[in-house]
């Protein structure tokens, strides 16, 4: 019997983050990598896979190495990988692509898996609003600022990224509240529907940020899935050319 094609998808790793055991996590993440089965074509990283991330010419974080030897192998072994910032490690350049073969995208970006229409990415920023934020975004993504913060030495920028990063809700214990049709997301799924013809509506938007897993059926046709996060729950997505499958990893 012919195995069919799998397709992972994760998001809210959160590699490095200080809160609850970084160390354990890192392996656990690492160890979920290394099992995918033989017949994994894509592996998509919906963004905040690292909890802060800055590269320099000549410096890599510390911390990550067994996950990077994991995508490393996943590579070689001709898995492709799919790589979105997010919020939290929008500062990558070239090092993913040139060292680990990723294939970097942007949000929303629309795939065609076994005949099934996908539309992805991290899941922040995507509606009108919240101007705060989208300036915010706008700074991270200014070259000239990303010159200064360049010529801060690593040892006090890396510090001062990690710093910010323990803002994230999960340390705060923050919880999303899905609004139903009311929500964001399901919004931007319905404006999103109406630009594409009717021979190519999207089956499945798969996002993350929000750290709440959600199936969610959409009014406009598809089904809305936001993942959950690394940090309590280990979750991932699995689909097998006909279904969407929500999992945990146990190790």
């Amino acid at each position: 019997m012919e195995q069919r094609n799998l397709y992972y998808f994760v998001s809210d790793v959160h590699l490095g983050l200080d809160y609850l055991d970084p160390v354990a996590r890192e392996r656990k993440f690492a160890d979920f990598l290394l099992q995918l089965p033989s017949h994994t074509k894509k592996l998509f990283l919906l963004g905040d896979i690292f909890d802060f991330w800055y590269e320099y010419k000549f410096v890599i974080p510390r911390g990550f190495t067994r996950t990077l030897g994991a995508l490393a192998q996943l590579a070689d072994r001709g898995v492709e990988i799919h790589f979105f910032n997010g919020n939290h490690d929008i500062w990558t350049y070239d090092y993913f692509q040139r060292e680990l073969g990723f294939i970097m995208e942007r949000q929303p970006a629309v795939f065609e898996l076994e005949g099934k229409y996908f539309c992805m990415g991290h899941g922040d920023g995507l509606m009108p609003g919240d101007r705060w934020y989208k300036l915010m975004k706008w700074g991270f993504n200014n070259k000239f600022l990303q010159r200064l913060f360049s010529a801060i030495h690593p040892r006090w920028a890396l510090g001062l990224g990690h710093s910010w990063s323990r803002h994230n809700r999960l340390t705060k214990g923050e919880e999303f509240k899905f609004s139903g049709e009311d929500e964001t997301l399901v919004k931007f799924a319905h404006q999103f529907q109406k630009t594409r013809s009717e021979d190519a509506k999207i089956d499945f938007f798969v996002f993350g940020h929000y750290h709440y897993k959600i199936q969610h059926q959409l009014a406009c046709g598809g089904e809305l899935t936001i993942l959950g996060e690394w940090i309590n729950h280990c979750d991932y997505l699995v689909f097998d050319g006909e279904k969407l499958e929500s999992k945990v990893f146990k190790g």
